[in-house]
């Protein structure tokens, strides 16, 4: 668990080295090169607010858990609070919740919709109506990365939160 927290801080701090880096107001650049640093980049000219792109480039989608376990950690509760706060100023969305277990001695299948239902309770505690949610888990199927390596497999161990237009019980 502290090591996924510390390599989550990494991962952050890097974004953020790289974030600040892109960000350069100066302008050293000589007067017959164009200034492209705010130039948008063509893949996020698009993305329109309240669109299924906008939830998952601005929001977030999956939550993670520890081995063995259903419980939702501050960091998956933080992701799952500003998906409330998306969801309930886009009401027309549906929510699928896709609970994946890779947890050697467990029974992932029930594990896996052990953190769906989490995950659903959270959102419904939050205000999201039930009605527009719907959580199935699907243990082993579906796997981010088939490895034998404890840190790889906990890229596994997720729930994944789909935006639908209908209901999909598949």
């Amino acid at each position: 668990m502290n090591r996924m927290i510390e390599n989550t801080r990494r991962l952050l701090a890097a974004g953020l080295l790289v974030l600040t880096a892109s960000c350069s107001t100066s302008n050293t650049l000589a007067p017959s090169t164009p200034d492209i640093t705010n130039a948008e980049i063509a893949a996020f000219q698009n993305v329109q607010p309240g669109s299924e792109e906008d939830f998952i480039l601005n929001v977030g989608r999956r939550i993670y858990f520890t081995q063995g376990s259903a419980a939702l950690d501050s960091v998956a509760k933080a992701t799952l609070d500003t998906q409330i706060a998306w969801l309930a100023k886009h009401p027309r969305w549906l929510l699928k919740l896709q609970g994946f277990a890779d947890d050697p001695g467990a029974s992932e299948t029930a594990l896996s919709q052990q953190r769906a239902d989490a995950v659903m309770d959270y959102l419904a505690a939050g205000g999201i109506d039930r009605n527009r949610m719907w959580a199935k888990g699907y243990g082993k199927d579906r796997l981010v990365r088939d490895c034998p390596n404890a840190a790889c497999r906990s890229q596994n161990r997720r729930v994944v939160s789909n935006l639908r237009d209908e209901r999909d019980e598949s």
